[in-house]
């Protein structure tokens, strides 16, 4: 109101009034003077009061009046212009609420006559709307004139007026009911209002009332009678009225004011008395009428039903039922039951379609339906109202489908494929068709045996938006679209459910809520009063008296739902109605599980199961349904789906095609997209509403094991359902829209099985008695027969287990028994293969579930979970135990740390298997104790720790897979290492288990019973542990005993400190020599066969390709093993009081392995046995416990430093006793070994190598192609022991030692080499060098010969027998060795390329040339040294060698090979330079007589050989050698002649006649010319001959008998040269023009060549040593010289030349006489 009471409103309105005034007056000065007038005097007016009052608009009011009356005269002259100018001014006073009761009835007065005179109908309704909305001051009978004022101009015949009328209408109830609402707000504060009361019997009782209500009152009683056609009692003046508006104008107020009708007693008798039964009658003509009884469509009869009536009747009732049904609940029954009448099949199609529009709008109203429940259905003797309208629903729903509609559309059975064309009317007012692209799209439609009805888009869910009821300005029946009431029936239906559901459900929560509450309210003692008990009971009552109702609500209305939602999920070809449909049978189901209705859940769950699976195929599984299938032809797009069967088969699009799950599956089975999306609803209600489930467990688990099974889902891990392939059959085929889904149903079905854990454990039990009993049948089917099984049960018990794990105590029972027993032992693979997957899956989850109190506090539940394991070893299929093995694998990998006490179990199952149980098997428990050992051995009882000795050996000896029992044995050191590293802690926990376990027997009087007893707990675990791995080392296999024999030894090497003194006892003879027979036995009987492969396509290396070979090999590491101990435990095994017997027993093991006839094993046996002897005294190992041991063990010490010569074990004792005590921080007394039984071990391995060496190179005396021959590296190392041994026994050496010592040398260097073997050990032939054997004999000589030297006298006697032994070397250089009967090759024969694998071998007798002359080197060495001792002078060793040197001396140029002669030319010398002072020496004791014969036929034998020089020997090397022949004449010229007076005559005389010989060279005839000139060994010849004249005419002849020697010598010299010369001559003249022969030739040369040089020899001379003779027998040479001179050969003549000219010194002038009387 501010805006028009503020003073600028005030002030305008004042000048529009005065404005309005004169305009008017201007209007009406000429034809209406009076009105001209009273306008004038209005304007005084209106100024008088502006001027005079202050509240201006209260003054205005008052004089309203006054001031309206010139425009009301105004109006009345009826004039257009006028009247409109009039109309406008009053409408301004009015909206200024200037205008008094008394005014205003003036106006309507002036309005009415206007209105008859039908002026500005438009402005007159403008008008009384402005009067009556913006004041009240118009009442009673004003109100009801301007009412009926507008009513009549409802009724004219302008159809604008007529509308605008009707509006104004509407607008003006509403006002006078909207001022009684007003009226009532104002009254609510000053009092309250009495309650009403009912049943007050006078209508016209209205004096209670107040004004405005009154007004309201009598209004809405005259509508009622207007309706009815009566006349009415108020609006006086009416003169028509219709019905149909009559009833839209009551419905808007009962509508729009309830509480009006709800508070005033007044208007509540109206609604009883007038209203309802003015309804009933109404309907009357509808309830009567059949439809087909009249066709006539003329406006009808009476008793036809009229459309707009009916459904404005029907739109009355809604609001009634809505806003007044606790007011009428008689009335609406009768109206319920109506409605429901209004379905029936006879009645018209659009009566049908407002009246389900009208239950729809019911529908959407639980609490409403809830009151009809309570009213009616749960009354005696009353209409089953509720149960009526759902049936009813139900019923037309049918109906629909049975009858052909019969409404103004030509309804085609068929319509999806010519709705859009042919069917037009359908068509247009069908919002679910869509064009789209080329054609029409699948509709949304319901087809049931022929009959398609179309779903439409009616309304939003929850919401009853009516399409019909709305249609109010329609006369003629409207067309019901084909499907529209189907569509809005459909709708009633849903809304039913979701508002009863939701409804309750939400009580229920209530409910559950202020139970739960309370209860936590009392639980607390101190607050639990009276009241909150007495307010419990009220809260239970009440919970009681609701819950009657929710149960009644649903008994009443399941079976029609039921009926109708199966019925239309048969015939749904939509998806989005399908699923409508089954998320109402989803809810009923879940709400009749809440309240505990069994029948009517399982009869809901019942139909969604049905509806998953394919037609018929609930109903009888083994119904063979191929041939209905195969007439029919889908098509995708759902275009032409042609559907020949009657039946409700499905119109879907069909998604995946599979075998069902039957014993004897016929054919496949169709899913369609519906199946699956019954399966999705099926799951979901398993999900949400698992608690309600209980024995319909069975139901939904049944289905869906069948619709896994067609759509071939197949269990993965932890019994998750994954899209598999079936085995056999036709395979399942899956479109591509079920590909995609499959992973999200999948996960549905474990979502499923998640949700159990939210289960109370009544309900979990129904669930897994469920799966165990689907599990039972599955297993039946599968029975007999190898099909593919269903293993869903088994799955999902699975699963159901491992989401349930903190309470799995409760379940465990059932469900590892049920496994255990049933499926784990089922005939069929994949049945068993599931049980065994569930059983360990559960196992594993159960142990790494984080339990409360936790597993490692509760050893009851960790015993519980782990016995399912041990049970499965009880079963023998290998699949189930190969699960077992990986689920211990797998437990291991997680839960190692905490098995605590479970271990014994989980090592039992490893332990459990079987070498016949395969490869893989093996493999996995082996896996599962590798784990153990690497990661486990800390966190397990030690006691377990020999269990896993025991499994780890047992691993070893299967047979199965070599990798694996080469890995035991690794893991065996593993846990040797383990046992080393924590010995302190295994010990004392091991103590002290074993003082238990001694406690407990001696209680129970029997003896404690373990291996190797008496050793103390810890050793006994190595004991056990050496025991294994001894067994392992004689396993057929030969890489295992390879490998335990590593590791036995290995271990005993590293961890053997560990033991007990007293337990090495038990090692040596119980687990070592124990090894060494075995091993022994085995290998000397092993088979020679060959073995062809090693398995598979493994070649196998020619080395070990027999068995023989390969316990050969065993052999070798056994005995290295045990040697190496001997030797690195020498200071613990002495003591041990039997150590010689263990020294014994040893030696004799590598006597037989040495003497093996195998090269590998008795070459392997002499390094044991040089292992053993390179005992110096090992210092103690530093890993030995510092405690001293109980037995005092001897410490040998090693003081100073060990020299070569001092190997020995005498010990040179350089410190005092004091400070090697302290060395030892005084932790033992140093105990020095007895040294005698030292010496006897040293002289038991002196006599083992003795017959070692006898027996080895002893030759054989058959030669075929088998016999044994050692080899070189054997006979090598054999010889290298000896040098090592001597330096033990040298003290005790006698000369018989050494003549067994050279026999085993000269054998071993006779034994040839194998030509397959040649090329490795031999030298090429022209490198000369010396094998290793030949090295090492000479070594061993060599240690001997030195200590000979420093040895005492005694000793020296043994020189001789060295020289001995080295010249029968010599020798091999001309004369190699014959071994036995052996044929050899030479080396240089046998072509190394040429040797054919396999071919039988062939012996090489070896180079010995190299190692002849090495050993004739060390011969001259030896002899430097020793050529004064007294046994070297005895026994004649200087003859000896010059004998043995005559050998190749003579042979010179036959020699094997040259540098051997030239070394003994050359040794010769050396020796002679040393010997022959010697033997001049002892000249007189004759011990050298012998001597100088040998020495004078060497000298012939060499410088006069009788071998030939090779051919192509060259000039330069031939004058080498005669160089050597040069230094030979020069020794002689030396050391000999001039020393003949200490020599034997014959020996000198024999020298000159060499010299001699050699001075002339006569030439032998084998020389053919050409070579002659060369072989003349002219240096040679001349050094003879200056020897021979020096000798001869040295001032220094001593003796006439040497004079004499040389004077003859010279004649003979010169007689030979006449002789020559005349012969020449003769041939020369004889021959004539012809060339003398050239030996002739060369011969005479020579001749001259020696007379140049005798007569330069003579000149030299001292002259008085020349005899005048001699002279005279030279000169005598000069007449043959010159008879030459005629000789034609140019070179004779050089030589005669040369011959000639030193004759002129012989020319002297005759002597007068001779002087002195000598010539």
């Amino acid at each position: 109101m501010a805006g028009t009471s503020s003073p600028e409103a005030v002030k305008k309105l004042l000048e529009n009034m005065q404005g309005d005034l004169r305009g008017l007056s201007l209007e009406c000065r000429k034809k209406f003077p009076p009105v001209k007038e009273a306008a004038e005097s209005g304007i005084i007016k209106v100024k008088t009061i502006a001027a005079r009052n202050t509240d201006i608009l209260a003054a205005l009011k008052e004089n309203s009046s006054e001031v309206v009356q010139p425009f009301l005269m105004g109006c009345g002259t009826k004039e257009p212009k006028i009247t409109q100018l009039c109309l406008a001014a009053i409408q301004r006073l009015m909206s200024h609420e200037v205008v008094s009761e008394a005014a205003a009835g003036n106006i309507i007065n002036m309005l009415w006559q206007l209105m008859e005179n039908s002026l500005e109908e438009l402005k007159l309704l403008q008008t009384v709307l402005v009067l009556l909305t913006t004041n009240t001051v118009v009442h009673d009978e004003a109100l009801s004139k301007a009412i009926v004022l507008c009513f009549r101009l409802h009724f004219t015949k302008d159809n604008i007026t007529n509308n605008t009328a009707a509006a104004t209408v509407r607008q003006v109830v509403t006002v006078v009911f909207e001022r009684v609402v007003a009226e009532d707000e104002r009254c609510k504060d000053a009092i309250d209002q009495p309650a009403a009361v009912q049943g007050n019997s006078n209508r016209r009782s209205v004096s209670t009332l107040k004004p405005c209500a009154k007004d309201a009152y009598m209004l809405f009683q005259d509508l009622c009678q207007l309706v009815n056609a009566d006349a009415p009692y108020w609006l006086v003046g009416m003169t028509e009225m219709t019905r149909t508006f009559g009833l839209e104008l009551l419905e808007s107020v009962l509508n729009d004011f309830p509480q009006v009708f709800l508070q005033h007693q007044e208007f509540s008798f109206l609604l009883k008395e007038r209203v309802c039964p003015l309804v009933i009658k109404l309907f009357s003509p509808n309830i009567k009428f059949r439809q087909g009884s009249t066709t006539s469509s003329s406006p009808a009869p009476v008793e036809k039903p009229y459309f707009p009536i009916c459904m404005r009747l029907l739109r009355v009732v809604s609001v009634l039922i809505k806003q007044f049904y606790s007011l009428l609940v008689t009335e609406c029954e009768i109206f319920l039951s109506l409605l429901v009448k209004f379905l029936d099949a006879d009645k018209p199609q659009w009566l049908r379609a407002v009246a389900v529009e009208s239950i729809h709008r019911l529908c959407v109203q639980p609490q409403l339906l809830r009151s009809f429940c309570q009213s009616y259905d749960m009354k005696q003797h009353s209409t089953k109202v509720f149960r009526d309208i759902v049936n009813a629903l139900g019923s037309f729903i049918q109906s629909l489908f049975l009858v052909p509609s019969t409404g103004n559309t030509s309804a085609t059975p068929n319509q999806a494929g010519s709705n859009a064309s042919g069917n037009t009317g359908s068509a247009q007012t069908n919002p679910g068709v869509l064009g789209m692209g080329g054609g029409a799209t699948v509709l949304p439609a319901f087809e049931y045996r022929g009959t398609w009805i179309p779903i439409l888009n009616v309304t939003v869910q929850g919401s009853a938006k009516a399409t019909y009821l709305e249609m109010l300005d329609k006369v003629e029946p409207p067309t019901i679209p084909e499907g529209y009431a189907m569509s809005v029936a459909f709708h009633c239906l849903l809304d039913l459910v979701r508002g009863i559901t939701t409804m309750i459900e939400g009580e229920l929560g209530e409910a559950e809520t202020v139970i739960q509450t309370t209860a936590e309210a009392t639980s607390l003692p101190a607050q639990s009063s009276e009241q909150d008990l007495q307010s419990v009971s009220d809260q239970s009552e009440k919970e009681l008296v609701s819950r009657a109702v929710w149960e009644e609500m649903v008994n009443a209305c399941w079976c029609g739902l039921l009926a109708a939602l199966s019925l239309l999920l048969d015939a749904s070809t939509d998806e989005a109605a399908t699923e409508n449909i089954l998320k109402a049978e989803l809810t009923m189901a879940a709400l009749c599980g809440r309240l505990g209705l069994v029948t009517s859940r399982d009869a809901f769950i019942t139909a969604i199961c049905k509806g998953s699976l394919p037609p018929h195929y609930a109903l009888t599984v083994l119904n063979s349904t191929t041939a209905a299938l195969s007439s029919k032809s889908y098509s995708i797009q759902g275009q032409n789906v042609q559907m020949i069967s009657p039946s409700s088969e499905s119109h879907q699009q069909v998604v995946a095609v599979g075998q069902p799950l039957a014993l004897q599956p016929q054919g496949t089975v169709m899913l369609t997209s519906k199946n699956i999306q019954c399966m999705r609803t099926l799951l979901n209600l398993a999900h949400f509403h698992g608690a309600v489930l209980g024995t319909s467990w069975q139901l939904v688990l049944a289905t869906l094991q069948h619709l896994v099974w067609i759509l071939g889902l197949k269990p993965s891990v932890g019994g998750a359902l994954k899209p598999g392939r079936a085995v056999e059959g036709p395979s399942t085929v899956l479109t591509t829209a079920v590909m995609t889904d499959l992973p999200s149903i999948s996960s549905m079905i474990s979502k499923l099985f998640e949700n159990s854990q939210y289960l109370d454990d009544v309900s979990l039990h129904h669930l897994i008695n469920a799966l165990c009993s689907l599990s039972l049948e599955a297993m039946d089917m599968a029975y007999g027969n190898n099909k593919e099984p269903s293993l869903f049960a088994v799955a999902k018990l699975l699963e159901t287990g491992l989401v349930n794990m903190r309470r799995i105590e409760i379940l465990w029972r059932p469900l590892t028994g049920h496994l255990l027993e049933k499926v784990c032992q089922h005939p069929n693979s994949r049945m068993r293969e599931w049980g065994a997957e569930a059983l360990t899956s559960l196992i594993k989850a159960g142990l790494t579930f984080r339990h409360d109190p936790p597993l490692s506090q509760n050893q009851r539940l960790q015993l519980l979970l782990l016995n399912p394991l041990k049970e499965l070893s009880n079963i023998s299929h290998p699949d189930i135990r190969i699960k077992q093995l990986e689920c211990v694998l797998q437990i291991l990998q997680s839960q190692g740390d905490s098995l605590g006490p479970g271990w014994p179990l989980v090592l039992g199952v490893m332990g459990a298997i079987q070498s016949d149980q395969g490869e893989s098997l093996i493999r996995t428990a082996f896996q599962c104790l590798q784990l153990v050992v690497t990661d486990f051995l800390p966190t397990m009882p030690c006691t377990c720790l020999q269990i896993v000795v025991e499994v780890a050996g047992s691993f070893g000896l299967h047979n199965q897979e070599l990798n694996i029992s080469l890995t035991s044995i690794g893991l065996l050191w593993n846990i040797s290492d383990y046992f080393f590293q924590r010995g302190e802690i295994i010990e004392k926990e091991l103590n002290k288990e074993e003082a238990v376990l001694q406690k407990q027997a001696e209680e129970k009087g029997v003896l404690l019973n373990r291996p190797f007893h008496p050793a103390s707990p810890f050793d006994c675990l190595w004991l056990c542990l050496y025991a294994k791995l001894g067994e392992l080392c004689v396993d057929p296999r030969p890489a295992v005993r390879k490998s335990a024999g590593q590791t036995l030894f290995s271990t005993i090497g590293a961890h053997g400190t560990l033991l007990q003194h007293s337990t090495w006892h038990t090692v040596i003879w119980k687990v070592l020599f124990h090894l060494l027979d075995r091993v022994r036995e085995s290998s000397t009987t092993a088979d020679k066969e060959k073995i062809e492969s090693g398995g598979g396509n493994i070649l196998i290396h020619h080395s070990r390709d027999t068995a023989e070979k390969q316990w050969a090999e065993t052999w070798v590491l056994t005995l290295a093993g045990v040697a190496r101990i001997f030797n690195t435990r020498r200071y613990l095994l002495q003591p041990l009081g039997d150590f010689s017997q263990a020294w014994d027993v040893l030696l004799d093991h590598i006597q037989s392995a040495a003497l093996s006839k195998n090269n590998e094993v008795s070459l392997a046996a002499l390094k044991s046995f040089q292992e053993i002897l390179q005992i110096v005294s090992p210092v103690r190992d530093s890993e030995k416990p510092e405690t001293p041991p109980a037995i005092n063990v001897s410490v040998p010490l090693v003081v100073g430093t060990t020299t070569a010569t001092s190997l020995g074990r005498s010990f040179m004792r350089t410190d005092s006793i004091g400070e090697r005590i302290g060395r030892y921080n005084g932790s033992e007394p140093p105990v020095i070994t007895d040294e005698i039984e030292d010496l006897n071990l040293w002289w038991a391995a002196w006599n083992s190598w003795y017959r070692i060496g006898s027996e080895s190179t002893r030759p054989p005396i058959t030669c075929d192609k088998l016999t044994f021959i050692p080899s070189q590296p054997f006979l090598t190392a054999l010889i290298q022991i000896f040098p090592a041994l001597y330096q033990h026994i040298k003290t005790g050496f006698s000369m018989d030692d050494l003549q067994k010592l050279g026999v085993i040398l000269h054998g071993a260097v006779s034994v040839p080499i194998s030509s397959d073997a040649s090329p490795f050990i031999l030298p090429s032939y022209t490198e000369a060098v010396l094998t290793s054997l030949q090295e090492a004999v000479l070594t061993a000589l060599d240690v001997l010969q030195k200590a000979i030297c420093v040895g005492s006298e005694g000793m020296q006697i043994m020189y001789p027998a060295i020289f001995d032994q080295l010249l029968a070397f010599v020798e091999f250089s001309c004369k190699p060795p014959q071994y036995g009967q052996l044929e050899t090759k030479h080396i240089a024969n046998a072509k190394y390329n040429q040797i054919q694998l396999f071919a039988p071998a062939e012996w090489v007798a070896l180079n010995y040339v190299p190692f002849a002359e090495r050993s004739l080197e060390v011969v001259v060495d030896l002899y430097q040294k020793t050529a004064c001792h007294k046994a070297v002078v005895t026994e004649k060793v200087l003859q000896n060698i010059i004998k043995t040197l005559r050998i190749p001396l003579s042979l010179k140029y036959s020699c094997p090979s040259e540098s051997t002669w030239k070394l003994a030319v050359s040794s010769l010398l050396k020796v002679l330079s040393i010997g022959l002072p010697v033997a001049r020496q002892h000249a007189s004791s004759g011990k050298f007589d012998s001597m100088w014969p040998e020495l004078a036929n060497t000298f012939e034998d060499f410088l006069f050989t009788k071998s030939t020089p090779p051919d192509n020997l060259s000039i330069q090397e031939f004058q080498k050698n005669e160089s050597i022949d040069v230094e030979v004449v020069q020794l002689i010229s030396t050391e000999i002649l001039p020393y003949a007076n200490f020599i034997p005559k014959e020996f000198v005389g024999q020298i000159m006649t060499m010299l001699n010989k050699g001075s002339i060279h006569s030439q032998s005839s084998s020389f053919t010319e050409a070579e002659i000139d060369i072989r003349m060994r002219e240096e040679f010849s001349k050094v003879c001959f200056e020897t021979l004249l020096q000798f001869s005419f040295s001032n220094k002849v001593t003796t006439p008998q040497e004079g004499y020697i040389s004077r003859m010598a010279l004649s003979v010299l010169l007689k030979r040269s006449q002789d020559v010369l005349h012969r020449y001559i003769e041939d020369e003249r004889l021959s004539g023009k012809c060339p003398l022969p050239r030996q002739q030739v060369t011969e005479i040369i020579f001749v001259l060549k020696a007379v140049s040089t005798l007569i330069d020899s003579l000149k030299k001379t001292q002259p008085e040593n020349v005899d005048s003779s001699t002279w005279a027998q030279v000169i005598a040479l000069y007449p043959t010289l010159v008879e030459c001179i005629t000789c034609s050969s140019s070179e004779v003549c050089s030589a005669l030349k040369e011959a000639l000219v030193p004759f002129k010194d012989f020319m002297h002038p005759p002597a007068a006489k001779v002087q002195n009387g000598e010539s």
